[in-house]
């Protein structure tokens, strides 16, 4: 390792909880800008991949998110079921499969045309999900099913056709609160002009 990477040293992990996915404490040596090296500990959650996708009709002026319960805003007292863009685990696929998996579980919609974007670390100072970031354009034409996601997996998924504008303003007034809708849609309003008719 060379240049930043030199200023860390994993001295131990130890493993907290091995479910779902695992919970690890690590000590670190960590040498800070002048120099001077202090051991550290941190929890990460090693969170896999992800894909997230944001579903707008142009023609009609209209974006396709989903609400579903989320147990970490209702452990907060946050509004628990929340309004989101179609997102999903990778599970080993590449992200554009998944994400057209994901999309056809959760809404109902095939995708003929899946763009990506960007990536992000959603929150890089405990959790390594690095989430990949798309977009497709779709018509009614496309939904091909009532979506709402997989009985298997209990999942509970209400499908949102909404204006982009009134989907924007959810941001302002709170009703939207989770992060990558809220990158999605701010992208989406500062590229409107792009999209094709």
């Amino acid at each position: 390792m060379t240049g930043q990477d030199d200023r860390v040293k994993l001295v131990s992990e130890k493993i907290l909880s091995d479910g779902w996915t695992r919970l690890s404490s690590y000590e670190l040596d960590y040498a800070d800008r002048r120099g001077e090296t202090h051991r550290l500990h941190r929890e990460i959650y090693h969170k896999s991949e992800a894909a997230c996708i944001l579903l707008y009709d142009a023609r009609r002026d209209m974006v396709v998110l989903v609400k579903q319960f989320r147990l970490p805003a209702y452990l907060t007292g946050k509004p628990a079921w929340m309004v989101e863009v179609p997102a999903g685990l990778l599970d080993e696929d590449h992200p554009e499969e998944a994400i057209r998996r994901e999309a056809m579980e959760e809404t109902g919609y095939r995708l003929r045309d899946v763009r990506f974007v960007f990536k992000a670390f959603m929150s890089p100072g405990a959790i390594t999900e690095l989430v990949h970031f798309f977009h497709a354009p779709i018509d009614l034409s496309d939904r091909v099913n009532g979506g709402g996601g997989l009985a298997e997996e209990h999942e509970d998924i209400e499908v949102l056709e909404l204006p982009l504008d009134e989907a924007f303003a959810m941001i302002a007034n709170g009703d939207i609160i989770d992060a990558k809708t809220i990158m999605m849609l701010q992208w989406a309003v500062i590229n409107r002009s792009s999209f094709t008719v």
